[in-house]
């Protein structure tokens, strides 16, 4: 009883201390999620402006449930967040420039929808686009009010950007001068001796670059290399496949099938003497019986048999067996159902469609006597020349295949509509003729047959067991534990396993590598609790286990010296060759010079800034520059030119003869531009302030 007295005494206090345990499990757990160690209720800012994480989650959502065909969770959140920084930065530049979007131009946009232009909802009777009908449409379905203002929304900044867009375009004129100097640039010819020594003629080994050194020439060229926080992650791939055993287990099951055995039978307590492969009674049930491949009635023709055993497969006498042999990862044997001729036809044609019929993009506006009267025309021309068949169809074919001269390639029996197919199967090869489809009128061309063969195969998938699985799980496992104890490489080589190079990945990466989309990596990669050293297991299905170690966490700024020196080691090699260089082509004459630099003198004749290339040395507008720059019978000084130093004195400059008007060049010029406006977001995205949260909410 006392001691009953004493629990009812503290019942108060042992209730709070359980209720404090359990608020703390809670809030331990929130921690653990993420949900308190997010820094920002938004997304992201661009030039200080927030994108609201709740807003971006909504369109995340429905990009996601728009059903776009192989479109993972994480590649749905990165379009999301490359659009909300382009339409941050483009409504940004709308407002700077004052730009507006009346009801005219938002209307016209809806009209381009095709959800909305080419919605008979919205159309009158002529097929047209009906302002009165859509705005009725919404006054009577009041409850679709909000689908209009996404609608609208999403009108009027695709109509400021379409305004945007031509200002950016209208902008890019190309002048008179500039039309003059790309005409110059292609005409004027120059003549020069020259005396060029390669940067290849100096060791790589000779020239030494530093780290100060890459580090200097990214300060100067900052933009260029500048890098978001990254880190490296090697990795041990311990794959999930089958062990020797496990092969020598379904090539048993595969040859026990050749010939017939002997089976105990439960029900009558006597041997059954079963049939093997060749003599079973039901070859189509015994195959769909021991393969883990149905069987498939399909002819197939030697070229798409496998390579390895086409030529023993194809010739492979009606009843017969072959194998056993490989097919990827299965181990099969075949049997020969019998060959058919002609089973694959080639064929090109000539579509000549017509008003009314469903062909797409046709190339000209006909009626179907007309279709007929040109099809007709053509037949005739094709037969008299066949030689012309590829010319002609490729200017007037309304099917797709005219860009390939009409031609079709190989295709099956009744793969192509009956009267083609018809026309196809039943003519032998060189048969020209006429038929008439729901496409139109086609003119064909019965260009090869194929024969083929019909095969009953018995395809059983070698895959690792329950044992060597749980062998591979073991192993992993235990790599694991050893490697975040010792050192890394040497605890994978102790164990016969092989180390992968280093992945660089970003907050936002998905891909890892050779491993392919590991998201779960990649995160675990930037959780704050990971520290460069730590080691961990990821279990992929079907591939293995992934065991990876963080091996260096890279803050925001300059690229890694280790990543740039690739790019930039050879630039600063070739320079500090070129002085080595400059330094022996001293002389008065490039007799002189050739002698001091141990090359000689070259000549070249009329060479153009925009054909610039040297024999053995390519592309060197630079030096060609020079040479025009230089004058006559004149001396340049070295020039550091792309793949070495040279010295030019040209010998005649031709300027080519004025002209009136610069037209033609000046349309070369625009042609080079007008794909200019497309670098209007990289270079604002370039100069934005863009500030990424995404990893704080667990994406």
């Amino acid at each position: 009883m006392a001691v009953l007295s004493k629990i009812r005494q503290r019942s108060l206090l042992l209730i709070l201390v359980i209720g404090f345990c359990l608020l703390a499990f809670i809030i331990g757990d929130l921690f653990q999620s993420g949900q308190f160690n997010r820094m920002s209720k938004d997304v992201g800012s661009v030039n200080g402006k927030d994108i609201s994480f709740d807003e971006f989650r909504v369109k995340v959502s429905n990009l996601e449930k728009s059903g776009q065909q192989g479109m993972t969770p994480t590649q749905a959140v990165n379009q999301v967040w490359n659009q909300e920084i382009s339409i941050a930065l483009l409504t940004a530049e709308f407002e700077k420039l004052g730009i507006r979007a009346g009801e005219a131009h938002l209307l016209e946009t809806l009209k381009n929808n095709p959800n909305i232009g080419q919605n008979p909802m919205f159309q009158n009777e002529a097929g047209q686009f009906d302002v009165a009908k859509y705005k009725e449409y919404f006054k009577s379905n009041p409850e679709q009010e909000q689908y209009k203002k996404d609608l609208e929304k999403d009108a009027e900044l695709n109509s400021k950007y379409m305004i945007y867009n031509n200002l950016v375009r209208g902008g890019m004129f190309t002048t008179e001068i500039e039309g003059k100097l790309k005409y110059e640039m292609e005409m004027n010819k120059v003549n020069f001796d020259y005396v060029g020594v390669l940067y290849s003629t100096i060791k790589d080994s000779d020239v030494k670059v530093t780290d100060a050194e890459i580090v200097d020439y990214m300060k100067k060229n900052e933009k260029r290399y500048k890098a978001d926080e990254n880190r490296d992650v090697e990795y041990v791939l311990i794959q999930d496949k089958p062990s020797p055993e496990d092969e020598n287990e379904i090539k048993a099951k595969i040859n026990g099938l050749l010939s017939s055995r002997v089976v105990y039978n439960k029900e009558t307590g006597k041997n059954d003497t079963l049939p093997g492969f060749k003599g079973a009674p039901n070859t189509i049930d015994f195959v769909n019986e021991n393969s883990d491949i149905p069987y498939d009635s399909t002819y197939v023709t030697k070229q798409s048999l496998p390579a390895e055993h086409a030529e023993a497969l194809f010739n492979l006498p009606a009843g017969e067996l072959y194998g056993p042999y490989m097919r990827g990862d299965y181990y099969c044997i075949s049997k020969s159902m019998g060959r058919k001729a002609g089973a694959q036809a080639k064929a090109s044609h000539i579509l000549i469609s017509y008003e009314g019929t469903q062909v797409p993009n046709k190339k000209e506006k006909r009626t179907k006597e007309e279709a007929k009267a040109k099809a007709e025309k053509l037949l005739a021309d094709v037969k008299a020349n066949p030689g012309t068949f590829l010319m002609l169809a490729l200017t007037n074919s309304d099917d797709s295949s005219a860009q390939q001269g009409g031609d079709l390639g190989y295709f099956s029996q009744g793969q192509m509509v009956k009267p083609f197919n018809d026309f196809v199967f039943n003519n032998p090869i060189g048969t020209i003729g006429l038929v008439e489809t729901d496409f139109g009128f086609h003119i064909i061309n019965v260009t090869d047959k194929q024969d083929a063969v019909r095969l009953a195969t018995i395809a059983q998938k070698i895959e690792p067991s329950e044992a060597t699985t749980d062998k591979l799980y073991t192993q992993s496992v235990k790599f694991e534990m050893d490697a975040a104890k010792g050192d890394f490489e040497k605890t994978a080589k102790a164990a016969g396993l092989t180390v992968n190079p280093s992945v660089k990945v970003k907050a936002m990466d998905e891909m890892f590598g050779a491993v392919g989309a590991q998201r779960q990596i990649v995160r675990w990669a930037f959780e704050k609790d990971t520290k460069v050293g730590d080691v961990k297991r990821f279990e992929i299905a079907n591939v293995g286990n992934v065991i990876a170690k963080l091996k260096q966490i890279n803050e925001e700024g300059l690229t890694a010296v280790s990543d740039a020196r690739p790019m930039i080691e050879p630039i600063l090699k070739n320079k500090k060759k070129a002085e080595k260089i400059k330094a022996k082509m001293k002389g008065s004459s490039l007799e002189a010079i050739a002698q001091a630099s141990g090359s000689t003198v070259q000549q070249v004749v009329d060479m153009t800034v925009e054909n610039a290339n040297l024999p053995g040395a390519g592309p060197e507008r630079k030096v060609v520059g020079a040479a025009f720059a230089t004058g006559t019978n004149k001396l340049s000084a070295p020039i550091e030119g792309n793949s070495g130093v040279f010295v030019v004195k040209p010998t005649a400059i031709t300027k080519a003869p004025a002209l009136k008007d610069h037209k033609d060049y000046i349309a070369k010029v625009k042609a080079q531009v007008n794909g200019y406006s497309g670098r209007v977001i990289p270079a604002l995205k370039e100069e934005a302030e863009i500030k990424d949260n995404r990893a704080e909410f667990q994406y």
